[in-house]
């Protein structure tokens, strides 16, 4: 479900390049529309099921999302990082799935955790709730996607509006192409059971989501900022400066398919297995930490 969060950036880029002016901060500055950044920068985008079945931000971070953006070649990278993935937790002093570091360490233990197994620097994050994509989602008009794995899930949480946390229900996506609203969009990127590929399949459909949300956003104007400044109250926290975030926008607008590289970490570079009576994946750090180091230099 944080498949959303680069269609978030990808957003706001019409109000950005249809502003002829400078843009009034709320501190009282102006933010340039033209200019953009020219260092690469690397942000981490994470996902929580924030439901009522966690305590209030002790989340576990269902999706993991590393993006870099080099203005300069005007590339992109996007390395999606396996919830079980099994890691020394930083701050934490024990093993465990790496999903669990921001509930028991908040954003600092996540970006930790990520910095010192993946051998990176990460500049800034993103973290998103469910109804936050939902309403993402849906304040864009939905999104176009081509299903070509499709997902039949006998239990996908009941957690969104649903009374019982602990519930579940049945959902079913089929092959070609569809039009998805906010709902039916996080079924597509959330579910994760019916699929022999289990995360790994997920983390495929977040990164097609992501792209979807970007071609979306070139439909929409100034006039779409209040909806979603509406839709997304409360269901984000963020460290990027308004700056940075100007300059993401400006730059990821100019990128097409082609100049955005995604990165899996399935086979080869993992493989799954039981850890303290849990399924989890382990890394083979001798394949990933090359593979990290070029694209994540």
């Amino acid at each position: 479900m944080l498949a959303g969060l680069l269609g978030l950036t990808a957003y706001f880029l019409p109000l950005f390049q249809s502003s002829a002016t400078p843009l009034q901060t709320s501190g009282g500055g102006l933010l340039n529309p033209i200019s953009g950044p020219t260092q690469p920068f690397t942000v981490l985008l994470l996902g929580s099921d924030d439901d009522t079945k966690f305590a209030q931000d002790q989340y576990n971070t269902q999706s993991m999302i590393l993006v870099r953006v080099d203005p300069a070649n005007k590339q992109a990278t996007m390395l999606s990082i396996p919830r079980d993935l099994w890691v020394p937790i930083a701050g934490q002093g024990y093993t465990g799935k790496i999903d669990t570091a921001y509930q028991k360490g908040g954003v600092d233990s996540a970006i930790a955790t990520v910095q010192n197994n993946f051998h990176v620097h990460i500049d800034d994050y993103v973290w998103i709730g469910l109804k936050g994509l939902v309403k993402l989602i849906d304040s864009m008009g939905g999104v176009n996607i081509v299903v070509t794995n499709p997902v039949m899930d006998g239990f996908y949480p009941n957690d969104l509006d649903g009374s019982n946390p602990y519930g579940y229900y049945r959902v079913a996506l089929l092959p070609g192409p569809v039009h998805l609203d906010g709902v039916h969009a996080l079924q597509y990127v959330r579910s994760r059971h019916g699929d022999l590929r289990g995360d790994f399949a997920r983390s495929e459909r977040q990164q097609q989501l992501l792209m979807a949300m970007k071609a979306q956003a070139s439909r929409l104007s100034i006039s779409d900022l209040p909806d979603l400044a509406r839709a997304m109250n409360g269901e984000v926290k963020t460290s990027i400066s308004l700056d940075r975030m100007r300059a993401l926008f400006s730059v990821l607008g100019q990128y097409n398919g082609s100049a955005i590289h995604r990165i899996l970490l399935g086979p080869p570079y993992t493989s799954e297995g039981w850890a303290d009576g849990q399924s989890v994946v382990f890394p083979d750090w001798d394949r990933i930490l090359p593979a990290v180091q070029q694209s994540f230099p």
